[in-house]
């Protein structure tokens, strides 16, 4: 095993996506985590999945409300 691979760790972590003005959340998606760096690196048919679930039909187990700021301001 390389170096690299044994900085990752396996876990469960929360994937955001903005796709056509929208923000969608994804809890507990398995994913391997750089320890040192934070980067996630998530297996072909996770990302699958991922996809199919957002563009699905499939309704959202629950729905945010979130505040957005202008840094300008």
């Amino acid at each position: 095993m390389s170096t690299a691979d044994e900085n990752l760790t396996e876990r469960k972590v929360t994937y955001t996506l903005e796709l056509d003005g929208k923000f969608y959340i994804v809890e507990n998606v398995p994913a391997r985590v750089n320890e040192e760096t934070g980067e996630q690196y998530f297996a072909p048919e996770t990302v699958e999945h991922l996809q199919k679930k957002i563009r699905g039909d499939e309704l959202p187990k629950k729905t945010l409300v979130t505040p957005v700021f202008d840094y300008s301001d």
